[in-house]
């Protein structure tokens, strides 16, 4: 691995030391990549991830717009999923990644969803 792709782990696993995902509150977790986005709602206590999300899914891979705008409907694809879950509250793990950009789109739209974090 790079010093760069180094450098990211040790700020994931900064951030994993000090958050963990419930079944009432989950770990809503965010993985970037250059071309896609995915996230995930995990359970920590059991290792069981609740539902899941990404820019590959077929009515956000099939819209026309550009990567921060597709990041911002996989936020609301998640934060419906998890109201049909019944959840409300989740706990934001950024990946990572610097909040902003791609990153910060899921945020917002989780929380135009009706997530709260």
């Amino acid at each position: 691995m790079n010093n760069k792709g180094v450098a990211k782990q040790k700020i994931r696993y900064r951030i994993r030391k000090k958050i963990s995902g419930t079944s009432a509150k989950p770990r809503l977790s965010v993985f970037r990549s250059n071309a896609d986005i995915y996230v995930q709602l995990i359970n920590d206590e059991s290792g069981v991830t609740l539902a899941s999300a990404s820019s590959k899914d077929k009515e956000i891979a099939a819209q026309k717009v550009n990567k921060t705008e597709k990041s911002k409907l996989v936020g609301a694809t998640i934060a419906r999923k998890a109201t049909e879950l019944g959840l409300t509250t989740a706990i934001f793990d950024r990946g990572g990644n610097l909040y902003h950009g791609r990153v910060k789109a899921v945020a917002e739209g989780a929380r135009e969803g009706g997530l709260q974090f």
